[in-house]
């Protein structure tokens, strides 16, 4: 039986911890595997699924699909449905936010101007710098020199940002206005 999904467990478990994989030996000591042979057909297995790689020193480290998450299912947030526990796709947490990782940088959010767009104080933004925006985008924006998230908008009388929450007024330049960046998305650790 191949058990490939449980050492690719123990191995991002490992990554976790240690930020670097560990040897040819250490795999093995890690997994539970004796034989050299062994160990290498189940890293030659997991490279052939992009699950590992080789780097250009010839050291193991993570393929394109190492940090990919199974989704699960779907979780009812109003009434209890009936529990489903089959697998259903898999997803990359950063090739789903992270278009450009050159021009991507993440911001942590203080303040609570943006609450109702469900950006709460201590979240973290992901930003795409130089990204094309439009009215209604949430946007990282430097409004007379500061900075701000907030919703880009257009009227009559030009660009101004919107909060997103009733509590704060609506923010115009006085003398300049520059969009930083596009918020991509938005995550918290509880």
């Amino acid at each position: 039986m191949n058990k490939d999904s449980e050492y690719l467990k123990k191995l991002q478990d490992y990554y976790s911890e240690h930020r670097i994989l560990p040897s040819f030996s250490g795999i093995g000591t890690l997994v539970g595997m004796k034989s050299k042979s062994a160990v290498s057909a189940m890293v030659g297995r997991l490279i052939n699924v992009d699950f590992l790689a080789y780097a250009p020193d010839r050291r193991i480290q993570p393929g394109k699909r190492f940090f990919e998450r199974e989704i699960s299912g779907i979780i009812q947030a109003g009434q209890p449905q009936v529990a489903n526990d089959t697998r259903t796709d898999t997803f990359s947490i950063d090739e789903y936010l992270i278009d450009t990782p050159s021009s991507s940088v993440l911001l942590t959010i203080k303040g609570d101007s943006m609450v109702d767009a469900g950006i709460l104080p201590g979240d973290t933004v992901i930003v795409t710098k130089g990204a094309p925006t439009k009215s209604g985008d949430i946007v990282v924006a430097i409004v007379d020199n500061e900075f701000t998230v907030k919703y880009l908008e257009r009227d009559k009388v030009g660009f101004y940002l919107r909060p997103g929450n009733k509590e704060y007024s609506n923010i115009r330049p006085i003398d300049h206005l520059e969009i930083f960046g596009l918020v991509a998305g938005v995550f918290r650790k509880y």
